[in-house]
């Protein structure tokens, strides 16, 4: 059994696939503190945070796994979870068409183990349909994802090619973090 120190049903679904028990708690760490333009710092930094957060609230007596997420653009801009619908239609106008890096953070610690990664997956986008995109935006389902997409969802039928593994574009790179879990 294992402590998810996150509320994302992704990153829930993607433990309960691989067979993983856990409980889902949500850590109190503000990643707005962040103030490095570098996707792997942000990322790495904020899984961290939320570590050292975890360990705080809720001590080492259940192993704890923090992890998070960002989307890179081509051009390295980080591209956050959108405010509003103008900043989601603009954050995912530059995925359009585009290559993108989702990069995701996991740190594991339980009493005797300690492991941290970072990884990657690249997605090559077609260009999204601009009735299709204006739906997906009026869907309000943008609200709250990284970039403001999730590539099992809209942008899925736009996958051009892929490289690296879908369990880290969905925030959690399980096949890294599977060998520290069963050891630990």
């Amino acid at each position: 059994m294992i402590c998810l120190c996150s509320q994302s049903p992704s990153r829930a679904l993607l433990l309960r696939n691989f067979g993983i028990d856990f409980i889902q708690k949500s850590t109190q760490y503000d990643e707005e503190q962040i103030t490095t333009n570098i996707a792997k710092d942000f990322v790495y930094r904020a899984s961290k945070g939320k570590l050292d957060s975890a360990i705080r609230e809720f001590g080492l007596e259940t192993p704890l796994l923090c992890a998070d997420t960002v989307i890179a653009s081509e051009n390295g801009e980080i591209l956050r979870k959108p405010k509003n619908i103008q900043d989601a239609r603009r954050i995912l106008e530059i995925q359009s068409g585009s290559t993108i890096s989702i990069i995701s953070s996991v740190h594991y610690q339980s009493k005797t183990l300690a492991f941290s990664d970072i990884s990657a997956t690249h997605y090559h986008f077609a260009t999204f349909d601009s009735i299709d995109l204006e739906a997906y935006l009026q869907s309000d389902l943008w609200q709250g994802k990284a970039g403001g997409c999730m590539v099992e969802g809209f942008c899925k039928k736009y996958i051009l090619s892929v490289e690296g593994f879908e369990s880290t574009a969905m925030g959690l790179q399980v096949e890294a973090i599977l060998p520290w879990i069963l050891e630990g």
